[in-house]
């Protein structure tokens, strides 16, 4: 991203040279103009900076300005320069848009903080733009497998090589890091995406029924064996069979496990016919199961088999600069399913984001997206909720402060105060609760 610019528009020499040797000794980089009419050509949609205008100027002023700035990108911050009388005018445009507006006279100070914050907003806009460009061109593996980091590279070049082939494969990755995601892209990127896709969660399912759930069933089979079923390896025939936790699996099980990838056929439970099975398997685990059959949890003969081909699923603390892109990529589902809009995700939201340690590693995060979204998640310092809450305050602020002078004014008496400023009386009441201003404090306040 470009040096960030501060496009500086105002016709009083005086003022935009001392602006602009203010802004300059602040770290800004100013472009001053005398007109609005030079300003246009250098307004874009990746224009990096904030455009500070003042209001009344001869032929286009500032507030025409804004609208044609909006046209090039609604998104773009414009901080106005106002006179006294021009306040409720500069209220106004805030409400169609400007990002803040300062009232004459003003130390140059203010403006640099000022701006300073508009930067920072609009270095978000361009980086979610960014960032969303970047996932809307995204497609197959890299719009499942999210991310930049060399482990990622390296994990979607073994899955892209890997799908079209039927070797069995073992998905070795922490607790909730996506190693169903990478089972269902080695399915859906192979030869044999068209056929069933079996997830089986061997760490779920009490061990009295496993058995029954993988195999099937003949009637009769068992107490409560009322008639024939169909067991989950039979019925991903053609396509994909997919063992989570195989930790999990029960020792006398993977015996018969163990057989069926060697055979290629099952049996069902109370029978003794052989069962041809065209099936890809694929395992995932979060233990060490060379430690495991060690420990003589596991066999080791089935860790062979299933060790043939392995793949290692980096935990996301390991690849901490995945975590905006993948952010953003699960803050979209998230949109979809709740149909809700994405607030705006603050750099410091994000820096905060990518210091975590995120044990529970995706699923985690795709928890906190979905808060996000649904607006339950705090956005942090610059967050977008905070900029909204402090325009609330200003405008309020002001509202409450006209009334008050407008009492002060009109000596106390409310009658007067309500027809000057155009509202009735029911109104003024009305605000005067919600700012909690009662008339002896506006004629205190003036004194």
């Amino acid at each position: 991203m470009d040096h960030a610019t501060v496009l500086l528009v105002d016709d009083e020499a005086e003022l935009r040279e001392a602006l602009t040797q203010g802004l300059e000794l602040h770290g800004h980089a100013v472009r001053a103009f005398d007109s609005a009419t030079a300003v246009k050509d250098h307004l874009g949609r990746d224009f990096y900076g904030v455009l500070v205008t003042d209001i009344r100027m001869p032929k286009v002023d500032g507030l025409e300005l804004m609208r044609n700035a909006f046209e090039v990108d609604p998104a773009v911050p414009v901080v106005l320069i106002t006179g006294h009388g021009d306040v409720p005018m500069a209220v106004e445009a805030m409400r169609a848009g400007a990002y803040d507006f300062i009232e004459k006279p003003f130390p140059v100070g203010m403006l640099a903080t000022v701006v300073e914050r508009a930067l920072e907003k609009r270095r978000l806009v361009l980086e979610n733009r960014a960032l969303r460009e970047e996932l809307g061109e995204r497609g197959g593996l890299e719009a499942r497998l999210v991310g930049r980091s060399p482990a990622m590279e390296r994990l979607r070049a073994m899955v892209s090589s890997l799908a079209s082939t039927d070797a069995d494969i073992l998905i070795i990755g922490e607790t909730g890091s996506g190693k169903e995601v990478v089972a269902r892209a080695l399915h859906e990127e192979g030869t044999r995406s068209g056929g069933p896709f079996v997830a089986l969660n061997c760490g779920g399912l009490p061990a009295e029924i496993i058995e029954s759930e993988l195999f099937g069933h003949e009637q009769g089979a068992f107490t409560g064996a009322s008639k024939q079923r169909i067991g989950k390896l039979e019925h991903a025939h053609g396509g994909t069979v997919f063992l989570d936790e195989i930790e999990s699996m029960p020792l006398d099980l993977q015996v018969k496990l163990l057989r069926v990838i060697e055979t290629r056929s099952i049996e069902r439970l109370g029978s003794n016919k052989s069962i041809p099975l065209d099936v890809r398997f694929i395992a995932a685990t979060k233990d060490d199961l060379e430690r495991a059959g060690k420990e003589g949890r596991f066999r080791k003969d089935l860790f062979y088999r299933l060790n043939v081909v392995t793949l290692e699923i980096p935990p996301l603390s390991q690849r901490r600069e995945d975590i905006p892109l993948l952010f953003h990529h699960l803050a979209r589902e998230a949109r979809a399913r709740y149909r809700r809009e994405i607030p705006d995700v603050s750099p410091d939201y994000l820096a905060r984001l990518m210091a975590k340690s995120w044990p529970g590693n995706v699923r985690e995060l795709r928890n906190v997206a979905d808060r996000f979204v649904l607006g339950l998640e705090n956005l942090g310092s610059d967050g977008a909720q905070d900029d909204a809450s402090s325009l609330a305050e200003r405008v309020a602020a002001y509202e409450r402060s006209l009334i008050a002078s407008e009492i002060a004014r009109n000596a106390g008496s409310l009658k007067a105060t309500y027809e000057a400023l155009g509202i009735s009386r029911k109104a003024l009441y009305e605000k005067m609760k919600k700012y909690d201003l009662d008339k002896d404090e506006a004629l205190s306040d003036a004194d």
